[in-house]
């Protein structure tokens, strides 16, 4: 693909070919201009990992550790390297354009798509958004942040308004957006689906001419969330560059209209297409073809790389009597429901197929021969994927899937398609085959299940339209006839129907589902969703058990061993895209479970996967906790590495832990009520809250234990009017050599509005080998270090006063204080 002048292509383009270079073409395609050299390129999803083009059948990936264990790093230059090496995931997909990072604020725990972003703090968020950036855009693909702005729920995210105050915009919700710009440059910024105060950030000049590209001075493209647009003129002369997905819904021959009614002008049009045609010149750099073919990029180096991010992500939380790490040569049980899963993504536009996925069990069994294994309890919202249980009919593990352009009641139909399937959740939106022609299509899908011992089993199906599962011939669930919405494939799908049946060990079942297309599903009472179309089915199913009788027999085995770990937590099933959890809960007996394991064995230790936080009733009955999130492919073999040693913890969390969901500042106001949500808590958002009000979390912001211990000492700053230096002295004085993670706080003493009792401003991660000390110095900018916005002048001010410096290695233990003076307020704006 070869570079163009893109004024040169703008004044030969015609009306109608400017028009069509605002929308894209299909999901993920922009259009080309072959006349003119103007070739089409691709974008993919997402924050964690690069898709490709196809949610169904999709080409496998890297799966990164989400957005919120990528937070807890910490660390710059180790998501530098990770941004770099999804722009080479992107390349081997052909992506010219990759849809992340994602940088919205963890106002409150519950949010459905939190785990996408990376902090409850926008300048550690904005921080780690600039180094993904910059490793992305070196590589030449391009980064697209999001999601402009106040995107932070997903209940009615398409309708809600949020209303927030100036303040509140400017220091937390736009500030992350502001330090990206200023410190990495992305090439796309996409707007959110919501409103704020009234308007949809998709059509108002405030945030993308005024902010963005004026007061910031910001250069590049501005698309649409998929199917975010909202209107023609209004976009178009807001400065919304392009409408995706594709075919267009707002464009079109509505621009057309739009210019000859004047709504639109062509100086505003051409504007629109220089942006577009900007970014296509841009990305010829990376030398991908059109509609290049999706490759992969499963080599040691990614699996190496991968492994050590996930490892760097995973907190330490609590290790009561040193109860980690643990000794290889001592029994383990591995008890819990996550522990033969594989947590590895949250769920929505951020999953995707991994090349592989370690499960905890995997991991640790590679450290040491004496394990014992019990799944304790259930933990799942749906029933767990059948897929990989599943036999064809030759023998190939997984379903075969057939297309059918005619219903299962014509007799001797034939299939147009036949595709061979692992993956029994199957989201049908960009499945494409010449012969189907029409939205309303047939499928089936196929395969053998054998038990593994005699019993009662579950079987699951869920639809995005209509189907029916049948065992050995018999309909064992109707999801068709009568259909009750669920949430599942973006909001659109139905609840999990489930049905059981008494198996026999070693007879091989064979699983049948009917399925007609998403224009055929019956539900009409789904709010603010997004239909992507297609259809969707998921298959699941597992041994019913007695969960009494499970959690006594997980009892008797820890009695049995040295150590045991607990492997609970979320998955995607919990936390996805459209809807928000209800509560912090962990699901099913898992904390019933946690409760007697410990108690029958003290050396009992709770490896949590979740991207946000959850209750902990059990906190004072384990002796150590590690929060794990949701790791990536290597998420097994890192929370091994951590738990015998071989990995020192260094990872610190990124947004508060509440003790309860009541405790959190958003509580009364966390979801949208009669299409407002507000934005009570204003500026004091996590820690800031938490602080201000004397309550206590569970545990704070920038927390994190290792196995070695650190002293800071020896603070010493310097203001020059500019730039505020800090500078200390770090002791590793333990005997392990370890990194910690230096945070520097401001607080303003007299301030003539009420400000947080401190911010931060500024961390940086440092190695230290055991017994060895080392000094650090950090600048910091003296206006971003010291602001707050003034609403009066709609502008930032730093005013005449004392500063106080605090410094240590979590928002709660800041043991060193310096101060400094500011002689003179002055305003400023930009970057």
């Amino acid at each position: 693909m070869e570079g163009f002048d893109p004024d040169a292509v703008l004044s030969k383009l015609t009306t109608a070919e400017k028009i069509d270079l605002l929308s894209g073409i299909d999901f993920w395609h922009t259009k080309s201009i072959p006349r003119l050299g103007v070739p089409s390129i691709r974008f993919s999803d997402g924050p964690n990992g690069v898709r490709g083009t196809r949610f169904f059948n999709g080409s496998p990936a890297a799966c990164f550790p989400c957005g919120t264990a990528l937070g807890a790093t910490w660390n710059r230059d180790l998501l530098e390297q990770a941004g770099m090496l999804m722009g080479h995931e992107a390349i081997a997909k052909g992506a010219h354009v990759l849809l992340g990072p994602t940088v919205n604020m963890q106002r409150g725990p519950l949010g459905g798509r939190a785990f996408e972003s990376f902090s409850e703090d926008p300048v550690l968020a904005g921080s780690c958004a600039a180094a993904v950036i910059r490793g992305i855009q070196d590589t030449h693909v391009v980064a697209t942040i999001k999601h402009f702005v106040a995107n932070d729920q997903e209940h009615e995210r398409m309708a809600v308004n949020s209303l927030v105050t100036q303040r509140a915009l400017r220091e937390i919700y736009l500030l992350p957006f502001q330090i990206a710009v200023r410190d990495s440059k992305p090439g796309a910024f996409m707007t959110s689906y919501n409103k704020v105060n009234g308007t949809h950030v998709s059509e108002d000049p405030k945030f993308l001419k005024d902010i963005l590209r004026g007061e910031w001075g910001w250069k590049g493209l501005i698309m649409s969330d998929w199917y975010g647009t909202y209107s023609t003129a209004d976009a178009v002369n807001a400065g919304m560059d392009l409408e995706m997905p594709g075919p267009s819904r707002w464009r079109g021959q509505l621009i057309t209209h739009s210019l000859m009614s004047k709504k639109i002008s062509p100086h505003t049009l051409d504007l629109r297409v220089h942006e577009i045609l900007n970014l296509v010149n841009r990305v010829s750099k990376t030398g991908i073809l059109e509609n290049a073919p999706e490759g992969s990029r499963d080599i040691p180096e990614t699996a190496e790389l991968l492994r050590s991010i996930s490892g760097e992500s995973i907190v330490l939380l609590k290790n009561d009597n040193k109860v980690l790490p643990f000794n290889k040569t001592k029994t383990v049980a591995i008890i819990g429901p996550n522990a033969k899963m594989a947590a590895y993504c949250g769920g929505g536009s951020a999953s995707l197929l991994p090349y592989y996925a370690i499960t905890p069990f995997d991991g640790i069994s590679a450290k040491t021969e004496s394990i014992k294994y019990s799944v304790g309890c259930y933990s799942h919202q749906l029933l767990p994927l059948l897929g990989p249980k599943l036999r064809t009919s030759d023998g190939r593990v997984g379903v075969t899937f057939k297309a059918f352009t005619e219903p299962a009641t014509v007799t001797e139909r034939v299939p147009v398609d036949t595709v061979h399937l692992v993956d029994t959740n199957m989201y049908l939106v960009d499945y494409y085959h010449p012969k189907l022609t029409d939205d309303l299509y047939w499928a089936e899908v196929e395969g053998f299940y054998t038990p593994d011992e005699d019993g009662d089993y579950e079987f699951g199906l869920t639809v995005f339209g209509t189907g029916k599962l049948y065992l050995d011939d018999e309909m064992l669930i109707d999801n068709e006839t009568v259909q009750r919405s669920g949430g599942s494939f973006f909001n659109v799908g139905t609840v999990e129907e489930t049905g059981i049946k008494n198996l026999k060990a070693g007879i091989a079942y064979k699983i049948k589902v009917q399925f007609a297309s998403g224009v055929t599903s019956k539900l009409t009472d789904a709010d603010g969703v997004v239909s992507f179309g297609g259809g969707g089915i998921r298959i699941g199913g597992t041994r019913v058990i007695d969960p009494d009788e499970e959690i006594k027999k997980a009892v008797q085995l820890a009695k049995d061993v040295d150590q045991v770990v607990l492997c609970v937590g979320l998955n995607q099933d919990w936390e996805q895209e459209g809807h928000d959890r209800p509560n912090m809960d962990l699901p099913g007996r898992t904390d019933d479970l946690i409760s007697a394991v410990a108690e029958a064995n003290p050396n009992t230790v709770v490896v949590l996967q979740s991207g946000t936080p959850v209750s902990m009733p059990w906190i004072n009955k384990i002796s150590g906790l590690v929060q794990a999130w949701y790791g990536g492919n290597e998420t097994g073999n890192a929370i091994a590495d951590v738990l015998f040693g071989d990995v020192n913890p260094s990872a610190k969390l990124p947004l508060s832990f509440p003790v309860h969901v009541e405790d959190n500042p958003t509580f009364l106001n966390y979801r949208s009520e009669r299409g407002r949500v507000l934005y009570g808590e204003d500026i004091y958002i996590g820690y800031r809250f938490y602080e201000a009000s004397r309550r206590a979390t569970l545990f704070p912001f920038g927390y994190g234990l290792s196995y070695t211990t650190f002293k800071l000492s020896q603070l010493a700053i310097s203001y020059s009017g500019k730039i505020l230096n800090v500078k200390l002295q770090v002791e590793n004085s333990g005997e392990v050599d370890g990194s910690e993670v230096i945070q520097v706080y401001v607080k303003q003493r007299a301030p003539s509005v009420k400000r947080p009792v401190k911010e931060l401003k500024a961390f940086r991660k440092i190695p230290v080998a055991a017994g060895n000390s080392t000094t650090v110095d950090i600048p910091i900018e003296g206006r971003y270090a010291t602001s707050f916005w003034d609403e009066g002048r709609d502008m930032w001010i730093t005013e005449k006063d004392t500063y106080d410096v605090l410094v240590g290695n979590s928002s709660s233990h800041t043991p060193l204080i310096a101060s400094f003076e500011i002689d003179e307020t002055v305003w400023w704006s930009g970057l």
